[in-house]
């Protein structure tokens, strides 16, 4: 059996945040339609891949790859937070409502 760093489980969580950051902010867009959201869904597939990347260099198991993909993942997640958005919750939501993306569907024009 093979050791599995401990590191290479919180770098895969952190590639499955951005991953899930990434499809909350496509389900916002469709169902609000916000330029910012749509920006942030096709970034969001570019920092997706960063973030896969560097889970897949912390998996080789040398010290050197290990630092190499928490950093990949961490800038992959600091991109993720940059990008500025449209403000579409009301304040009444739950917080399971905020956490899923499911935003008040707005008339298509």
């Amino acid at each position: 059996m093979t050791y599995l760093d401990p590191i290479v489980i919180i770098i895969a969580f952190g590639a499955a945040s951005v991953s899930f950051l990434w499809l909350r902010d496509t389900r916002i867009f469709v169902r609000t339609g916000k330029e910012g959201y749509r920006k942030a869904a096709y970034h969001g597939i570019l920092y997706s891949a960063l973030g896969w990347f560097g889970c897949a260099l912390a998996g080789f198991g040398e010290t050197t790859f290990m630092y190499l993909g928490v950093g990949c993942m961490l800038i992959a997640l600091y991109l993720q937070s940059r990008l500025k958005k449209e403000d579409v919750w009301v304040g009444n939501e739950s917080a399971w409502t905020r956490f899923i993306g499911s935003a008040p569907r707005q008339e298509r024009k």
